[in-house]
């Protein structure tokens, strides 16, 4: 038995199977859930929801059902994959301000294009609109898709929808695969049909030519397009950036006063985005990047977008758009990449390869559609005729009828000339009969038919129906077996369409340079700088700062006065020195919070600890002193500290070393130094040596095995410097003067 199991093992290399298995994962997440295909340009979720609703009989002219009988129905015959994705499909394809044109008609809260959610299926109701009943969905019965299993094999679905537009231009789309994404923008339906019928009529047509007619994308959302001369590019190659642009208006005041009014946005706008562009001109506006704005007010309704920037008397209103285009998504990019499932694979496709594809699918579509409709007018044919030519033999056929003894016996007559077993009343009538060849159909149609079809006005209109009937057999085999007839079917679909369905253009194209914003100076003003032992930094203008001095001293550890327009060197324990400009600390009373440093510089506040902070200004025109953990000291000049760069070092630290003090010492005539095990060393200022920053700095203080330095103070012979100390208090100035790398004496 266990020799039988041994046999029965399969061995495979653990790398191949998930290799495999990835790639099965894969290409069902790509084929089966987050691409289009080209045909239809719907997903799969989106496919199986229409047709569901069509299905339900939720058609444009019926009343809404509740979306949540639409999403059951959904999942539990065609779309197993959860309730949230299948009802998230359905908002998206109702908002019109997400679509070029909406395939669902919602009823009740759907959510708006500010970002707000839609509300709960349970509240909401839909129902197809009458372009997708007509355009999407028409034909169905026609046999010109192919109808696949469902999941469970109970249910029936159609593996594409006979969409007779382009679906996947007009409507675009987005999705996220493995490995790879589509984003196509939506276009105008009129421009669409217009690139259809150009290459219906000339199959050789080139992208450029494509484009005479489908001039570019057409958002929903209006706006502009600034980089024309780039679509052909785009379209040629089937990917790309296209730079948009919000509609900005400008109206006059009485008060001689401007308003900016934002009146259409960048599609990539939509949704939370707006709330964050409203919040990018109130940190311009905060951080003083333009004083021009004076109020920000959203007027948005149900009519459309209405942002309204009130500006001041004087305001340069050219270059305040150009620092809404640089600063904020009022300009932003959207990316292409015409990537959808053609042929059972995914393809990157350019505008002709993609309506190439959609002309295809439409020649079969009209093919099997024709073909269905002949073979129902031959079956009709066949009959028609039978009927016809049983109207001249009636006597006949009542004479058969009346003589046969079951329904068997007569149908055998009249297929077969059997004239056995029936009652004639002649022997002519019966060899008559004997010669009687209808088909089945026309027998059973014979034998069905009504007394009132013998009326005179009765035979004469199935003489006309029949007619009727050979003039649609012409012109469907014409159809069929002609190709310029067939494109005329399809031009005539498409020219219905676009009557009916079509609209002006939303979006304009033009060609625009980049914004240029000429930033001005800030005015020029003294202020004075505040930042608390919490790392909370603001200022305050100076009269402010004269009338709270007292409170401000007890509660900020850096005070100093600065113009807004200086900078602030912030000196760290990693031997660091980080610059922030004062411009964009906020401008506030006493009271105010202030911001962490941390957000105008790149000071880590959970990495490194703040040692000293003083005006850049007053920095470059000093010596500063360092004292490290490990008793290494070093004055730097000045001008080493006149630097561009947002970081730089200015203390070289050997391993497991810190800085614990760093100060100005022009006016120190000497520099103490505390060891964590209470020794003091009192040294002239001028024996400790000028080094570059990246020196490494020389021994100030001699230390114990496990001793560190644990602060330093300079002090000058004007005045006297006292701390605390086990519970006495020490003057520092008292301390006997040493010499530099000495231990220095225990308190």
């Amino acid at each position: 038995m266990s020799e039988q199991i041994i046999d029965n093992i399969i061995r495979a290399e653990y790398s191949e199977e998930m290799q495999k298995s990835y790639i099965d994962y894969a290409m069902s997440v790509i084929i089966a859930r987050a691409l289009p295909d080209v045909r239809d340009g719907l997903k799969p979720v989106q496919r199986r929801t229409l047709y569901d609703m069509y299905e339900l009989g939720i058609r444009y002219n019926s009343p809404y059902r509740k979306c949540a009988r639409i999403v059951g129905d959904t999942m539990g015959k065609y779309h197993p994959h959860g309730d949230s994705s299948i009802y998230e499909a359905l908002v998206v394809m109702s908002q019109e301000f997400k679509r070029g044109q909406a395939l669902v008609d919602g009823h009740g809260n759907f959510g708006s294009i500010e970002g707000d959610g839609a509300a709960a299926m349970r509240y909401t109701e839909a129902r197809l609109m009458r372009i997708t009943q007509e355009v999407y969905l028409a034909d169905l019965d026609k046999d010109v898709v192919d109808f696949l299993p469902n999941f469970d094999e109970t249910e029936r679905e159609p593996s594409v929808l006979p969409v007779r537009v382009p679906n996947l231009l007009i409507n675009g789309a987005e999705g996220i695969a493995v490995g790879m994404a589509t984003s196509i923008p939506p276009h105008n339906l009129g421009e669409v049909v217009d690139a259809v019928k150009a290459y219906i009529k000339n199959n050789s047509i080139t992208v450029k030519g494509l484009m005479h007619y489908l001039k570019g994308p057409d958002f929903p959302t209006g706006g502009l397009v600034v980089n024309q001369d780039d679509l052909l590019e785009i379209y040629s190659k089937g990917c790309g950036k296209i730079r948009l642009r919000g509609r900005v208006e400008v109206e006059e005041k009485k008060n001689g006063k401007k308003s900016l009014v934002i009146t259409e946005i960048p599609y990539t706008m939509i949704g939370a985005n707006i709330g964050k562009f409203l919040n990018d001109i109130a940190t311009l506006v905060e951080s003083r990047v333009t004083t021009d704005i004076t109020d920000i007010s959203n007027q948005s309704s149900k009519e459309g977008i209405r942002i309204v920037l009130d500006l001041r008397k004087g305001a340069d209103v050219e270059n305040l758009k150009n620092l809404l285009y640089k600063k904020t998504r009022l300009e932003d990019t959207f990316g292409v990449n015409m990537l959808a499932v053609a042929d059972g694979r995914p393809e990157t496709l350019n505008l002709k390869k993609l309506i190439e594809h959609h002309v295809d699918f439409q020649i079969e579509i009209c093919t099997r559609k024709h073909q269905t409709l002949l073979q129902k007018e031959l079956e009709k044919k066949e009959i028609q005729e039978g009927l016809i030519k049983a109207c001249d033999v009636i006597d006949l056929i009542i004479e058969i009828l009346r003589g046969s003894k079951s329904q068997t016996q007569a149908k055998a007559c009249l297929t077969e000339g059997k004239t056995d077993n029936i009652r004639f009343r002649t022997q002519a009538s019966k060899k008559q009969a004997a010669k009687l060849h209808f088909t089945p159909k026309q027998a059973t149609a014979i034998l069905e038919m009504r007394l009132y079809r013998l009326i005179g006005l009765e035979v004469e209109a199935l003489m006309k129906e029949h007619a009727a009937t050979l003039e649609n057999i012409a012109c469907y085999e014409k159809i069929l077996n002609n190709y310029d007839a067939m494109m005329d079917v399809v031009g005539k679909d498409l020219n219905a369409i676009k009557r009916l369905y079509a609209r002006d253009r939303r979006t304009a194209l033009e060609n625009a340079g980049e914004a240029v914003y000429k930033e001005a100076g800030p005015k020029e003003m003294e202020v004075v700088f505040l930042m608390d032992r919490f790392g909370y930094a603001k200022v305050v203008e100076k009269p402010t700062y004269e009338r709270h001095q007292e409170q401000i001293h007890a509660e900020y550890r850096y005070i100093f006065p600065c113009l807004n327009t200086d900078k602030i060197s912030i000196f760290t324990n990693t031997g660091k020195m980080h610059l922030a400009k004062i411009i964009k600390l906020p401008l506030t009373k006493v009271r105010s919070k202030g911001i962490p440093i941390d957000n105008v510089s790149h000071f880590n506040s959970q990495e490194e600890q703040i040692i000293f902070v003083g005006g850049l200004p007053e920095v470059r025109a000093s010596s500063l002193l360092f004292v490290t953990a490990q008793g290494q000291v070093k004055q730097v000049e000045g001008p080493e500290f006149d630097v561009s760069k947002h970081t730089v070092c200015v203390i070289k630290l050997g391993e497991g070393d810190e800085v614990v003090f760093a100060g100005i010492s022009d006016h120190a005539e000497s520099t103490v130094m505390q060891s964590q095990e209470g020794y003091f060393l009192r040294i002239a200022t001028r024996d400790v040596p000028f080094q570059k920053r990246n020196s490494l700095g020389v021994r100030g203080m001699r230390l114990g095995e496990k001793d560190l330095v644990k602060d330093a103070y300079l002090l000058s012979s004007s005045s006297e410097y006292t701390i605390s100390y086990n519970d006495t208090t020490l003057s520092l100035n008292h301390l006997k003067l040493a010499k530099r790398d000495t231990k220095g004496v225990k308190k």
